[in-house]
């Protein structure tokens, strides 16, 4: 039986509804394709506190977590995920990368240009359309 792991994932936006890319480093899982930043979820923690300390962590920033994105299910080769992402926004700090090997702002019509996590995609689709049809969503 295949591991599964619950992750979540931060939309991260700016002042000009950009959205912040991480592009995953050549020695993690699923190299080299970009994802919305965030991580495996721990026993006992809500998946809001883990974004806040996957954050932390992983771009030394500190995030105000908004409402919810998209739940995904994803089966790879090797293990199954479950995806949650939510919109969220910067309040403290500057993007450091500790893990990633890159990081773009990207204009929701610009997201389809790069080359995805399969199981973040459905969340790029619905923030492009969120994004495109009605604007900021925090």
């Amino acid at each position: 039986m295949k591991k599964h792991v619950n992750v979540v994932g931060a939309v991260l936006l700016n002042e000009e509804n950009h959205v912040f890319c991480a592009l995953r480093s050549s020695t993690m899982s699923l190299p080299n394709l970009w994802e919305f930043p965030g991580g495996k979820i721990e026993e006992g923690e809500q998946p809001e506190e883990t974004l806040q300390r996957e954050l932390m962590e992983e771009l030394q920033i500190e995030i105000e977590v908004g409402e919810k994105v998209e739940s995904t299910y994803y089966e790879y080769n090797t293990f199954t995920i479950q995806l949650t992402t939510y919109y969220a926004k910067i309040t403290n700090g500057i993007p450091k990368l500790t893990e990633h090997a890159d990081f773009k702002w990207m204009s929701a019509e610009s997201l389809h240009i790069l080359e995805w996590a399969p199981a973040d995609i459905p969340a790029v689709e619905r923030v492009q359309h969120e994004l495109l049809a009605n604007g900021a969503r925090l």
